[in-house]
């Protein structure tokens, strides 16, 4: 995080005594990045955070991957994977779908209408895109109310849950990191101000505003961890809820941030994707594509030139808006394009010439770049549309001499 925030009630002095009405102690709990080394917060808990009475496995859903071999472009329909109009029986936590993932970065897809389980990503920060829907996230901090467009920030570690509201299902593209997802460093003073260059400041990261309590014994909770490089899950079992937390400060929480408040930047000529970032972790960026105008030279071509993918995986999420480059691909909102490192991509053909005189994209997507090669996860494999690795040519396999 980026900026100090105090939440309820907090002693004068860290470190010191913090006592209720009747006198007894509260616990202090430093949850902090790098070690004592990185941003922090201190919460003030009316039970012991560590006391736990039982520990036993959780059965994560398919976490399995294979390569993208033979190597090629790939178009997945995510709203396969949960069709309209078909009860969401899943909630936010147990019911994603991998679609990728390396060792840095996983990617995945959910759609809910049921109330998740108390969670906490041990591996890495989570960001998640709501695509549609509404609801609240509770968390050890406090609660975070989200809807359409909402990318919301889980540090690491952050015991939550998600609770969708309304008849309509809870989509959600969810990133998660193995490590830490911030804000890019050059947006950032040497004290971690947003600067005036950044496409978005402090005043657009809405944070937890009260402590929620919540009473409760014998507490579950869902962690997913990595002891050896696997990927697996733990049931914990609390003693007192782990939402028993009166105040709080510090500079890690949990944030909301609406994409509609990321300012694009602009230029005569088309601007590369760096200029789309918004976020950024190990090995990996995040690009906020958001509605603008577009490229003012006269003699401008407004959709991308293409390029080649020499050092990462791009990897586009559509939705919203309409795509100017992907017309006649079969692109639209739930898409998501997988453009590996090896060779290039770009404009669907026509896409280039059609796109000269256009003042305004329209689009609303959020793209990932990664810097080691993606494998595909069993929800990749069963959405894929076939045919989108030809559109360029406008001929596949069967049609090879």
């Amino acid at each position: 995080m980026t900026f100090y925030r105090q939440v309820g009630a907090v002693p004068p002095k860290r470190h010191t005594q913090h006592r209720d009405e009747q006198g007894r102690l509260y616990y202090e709990e430093l949850m902090g990045e790098e070690g004592f080394s990185g941003d922090s917060s201190l919460l003030y808990h009316r039970g012991l955070p560590p006391a736990i009475v039982d520990s036993t496995v959780w059965a994560l859903p398919d976490q399995r991957t294979s390569p993208n071999h033979p190597l090629r472009h790939r178009h997945l329909k995510l709203h396969e994977l949960f069709p309209e109009g078909r009860p969401a029986e899943t909630d936010m936590v147990t019911g994603r779908r991998l679609l990728l993932g390396n060792a840095d970065v996983r990617l995945s897809y959910v759609a809910a209408l049921r109330e998740s389980p108390l969670y906490r990503n041990a591996i890495g920060d989570e960001l998640v895109y709501i695509e549609s829907g509404s609801g609240t996230v509770e968390t050890v901090f406090g609660v975070l109310r989200v809807h359409q467009g909402h990318q919301v920030l889980l540090p690491r570690a952050t015991t939550h849950r998600w609770l969708p509201e309304g008849p309509e299902p809870l989509r959600a593209y969810i990133i998660e990191g193995t490590g830490h997802i911030t804000p890019p460093k050059r947006y950032l003073s040497k004290y971690g101000q947003l600067l005036e260059h950044s496409p978005y400041c402090e005043r657009d990261l809405h944070g937890p505003a009260e402590p929620f309590e919540v009473p409760g014994t014998d507490v579950e909770v869902l962690v997913k961890h990595r002891p050896a490089g696997e990927i697996v899950g733990t049931r914990l079992v609390y003693a007192a809820h782990p939402f028993d937390v009166v105040g709080w400060d510090g500079c890690l929480y949990p944030f909301a941030f609406d994409i509609a408040d990321f300012e694009p930047l602009t230029g005569r000529v088309h601007q590369p994707p760096p200029s789309h970032q918004a976020f950024e972790g190990n090995n990996f960026v995040v690009c906020n594509f958001v509605p603008r105008k577009v490229d003012y030279h006269p003699l401008s071509i407004p959709v991308p030139y293409y390029h080649s993918n020499v050092d990462s995986d791009e990897i586009m999420f559509y939705c919203g808006g309409n795509y100017e480059a992907r017309k006649g691909s079969g692109i639209s909102q739930g898409s998501v394009s997988v453009h590996p490192g090896g060779y290039a991509h770009g404009p669907q053909p026509g896409a280039y010439e059609r796109s000269i005189g256009i003042e305004f994209f329209d689009e609303l997507a959020v793209m990932v770049d990664t810097f080691h090669p993606l494998q595909l996860g069993e929800a990749a494999r069963a959405c894929e549309d076939p045919g989108y690795a030809w559109t360029w040519s406008g001929r596949g396999p069967s049609q090879w001499i």
